[in-house]
């Protein structure tokens, strides 16, 4: 039996797709982002096991929170790195008839790996949604933000459209990273070529996870950049088609 390892569990979340949400943190990500504000999900030290059916019963004790709209979303860390154990719970959600989402990088995925492409395949046969995060559209400074590659996450992106999977696109604006009009332009282009996309939120960097690091010894990486203003958050918004004007 696959068992999942989990960081923590959060009832009543709306932030993490539609309506009301049971949300399940997962621990374990292969990515270092700079503004990360969960650098205790990265290693699956400490995590707590759980099966399946047991996270499944626990969420169904919110089901009342679901006639929102709501359902139940797997975050992170990040949630692909348990493929297997997500897909058994969002089987076990289905059944139920309880509304799937998947916060995720895309990261682990592989267009040229056939067995992890059928994991892939067995997997959004129970996702009615996915929040993808897209970091970066540069791959250079995808590296420097993440550590890795983006060529895995818009392959995923590709992946998703091409097979129908509803899409939030997620993306964090940070000052002096991803606050940058050719970086915009260039995401809301590459947005546009999928077809699967009901929306784009942005999200204005923040250092609330500040504590965190310095409670687990980790340098922060981003010490000094200050949120976005306002009015640099809705030019993004409105660089990436999210809004029609700026005023």
């Amino acid at each position: 039996m696959v068992r999942g390892k989990i960081h923590s569990f959060f009832a009543g979340g709306t932030v993490d797709g539609p309506g009301i949400r049971y949300v399940i943190f997962v621990k374990g990500c292969p990515l270092r982002c700079m503004y990360c504000h969960n650098p205790d999900t990265w290693t699956f030290d400490g995590a707590e096991e759980f099966e399946p059916e047991e996270i499944v019963k626990e969420a169904m004790k919110y089901k009342g929170y679901f006639a929102t709209g709501g359902g139940v979303t797997i975050t992170g860390g990040e949630p692909l790195m348990q493929i297997d154990f997500v897909t058994e719970v969002f089987k076990l959600l289905k059944k139920n008839k309880i509304h799937t989402a998947l916060d995720t990088s895309g990261i682990i995925f592989d267009e040229n790996d056939d067995e992890l492409i059928k994991k892939f395949d067995e997997l959004i046969k129970y996702t009615d949604l996915v929040l993808l995060d897209i970091k970066h559209i540069d791959d250079k400074e995808h590296i420097k933000l993440t550590g890795k590659s983006n060529k895995n996450v818009l392959a995923f992106a590709k992946y998703l459209s091409n097979n129908n999977i509803h899409m939030w696109i997620r993306h964090v604006l940070v000052p002096t990273i991803t606050l940058n009009d050719e970086y915009l332009i260039k995401t809301k282009e590459f947005i546009d070529t999928l077809k699967t996309v009901d929306k784009v939120e942005v999200l204005p960097y923040h250092t609330m996870g500040i504590n965190k690091y310095k409670n687990l010894g980790i340098p922060y990486r981003l010490e000094g950049i200050e949120p976005p203003k306002k009015e640099e958050v809705r030019h993004a918004k409105y660089l990436l088609g999210v809004i029609k004007d700026v005023a």
